[in-house]
């Protein structure tokens, strides 16, 4: 009698369900929404956040007019009657909050401070979609497009500094200066003990003297933060200049791969 209890006992364990893939899936961030656009399964994104469609801050605008948009309201995603929601951790909490007290399962993601970060965020997506393969071949593609060429060894590297508008920069423990690593330089504002996000005073700049300088985008409306991209200080500045759109480094997506590439041909070009 016991031998025949333990069999049916470990053969309801093997008849055990797995957890099925959510298959109504709203997203409200824009890192969430460029993962999720490359991850989901047909069908199974149904909302992403409306600043998605915005050329400046999203990658993928293109692909992100193929969904309708949400904006982030707890009322419009309870009637988009979505089984998860996908989040950032700085996401509002109230909102979050409700959505849970309703019922629906929400996973947020944390902002992604090193490469280490994104190939998490990769899993971690893949996870909540049921989605892993995918997430893994994502892992691989990343991996692939920064190990050709590796870069060079630390202490041989140009020096770079970020300059974006009203002097702002990006220091230490930012994934921007993981791709600037990434890119084989050295990141001027982690040298000077900025970390996160720091102002860089136009003197300071012109002091540090760096190799190579890489300016915010101009989104070409009148605006006083924006002049200071155009100073004469950064012009008369004798370092060349590297370009990348802001949308390949605002969010951790394979996307990246290409501001990599670029800071990789500016700094190799004759």
């Amino acid at each position: 009698m016991r031998g025949r209890l333990v069999l049916a006992f470990a053969l309801g364990l093997a008849a055990a369900p797995v957890a099925a893939a959510p298959a109504r899936v709203a997203s409200t961030n824009l890192c969430t929404d460029q993962l999720a656009m490359l991850m989901a399964a047909p069908g199974q994104l149904v909302s992403v956040s409306a600043v998605a469609r915005d050329p400046v801050a999203s990658a993928m605008a293109a692909e992100a007019a193929r969904y309708p948009v949400n904006h982030g309201s707890a009322e419009e995603l309870f009637l988009l009657a979505p089984d998860l929601v996908l989040a950032g951790a700085s996401g509002p909490p109230a909102t979050l909050d409700m959505l849970r007290r309703l019922g629906i399962p929400v996973e947020t993601f944390p902002i992604e401070t090193d490469l280490d970060d994104v190939r998490a965020s990769f899993r971690r997506m893949g996870a909540a979609l049921g989605r892993e393969a995918r997430a893994e071949a994502l892992v691989a593609e990343l991996d692939a497009a920064l190990a050709a060429p590796p870069p060079p060894p630390p202490g041989q590297r140009p020096r770079a500094a970020i300059l974006y508008a009203n002097s702002w920069t990006s220091g230490a423990g930012t994934l921007a200066d993981a791709i600037l690593s990434a890119a084989g330089f050295d990141n001027v504002a982690a040298g000077m003990g900025i970390v996160g996000m720091g102002r860089l005073p136009l003197e300071t700049l012109a002091e540090e003297a760096p190799d190579f300088l890489v300016l915010g985008q101009d989104y070409g409306s009148p605006a006083l933060a924006q002049e200071t991209l155009a100073h004469p200080i950064v012009a008369a500045l004798g370092a060349e200049r590297a370009a990348v759109a802001d949308n390949l480094w605002v969010c951790g997506t394979p996307r990246l791969a290409r501001a990599v590439a670029a800071l990789r041909a500016a700094r190799t070009e004759p």
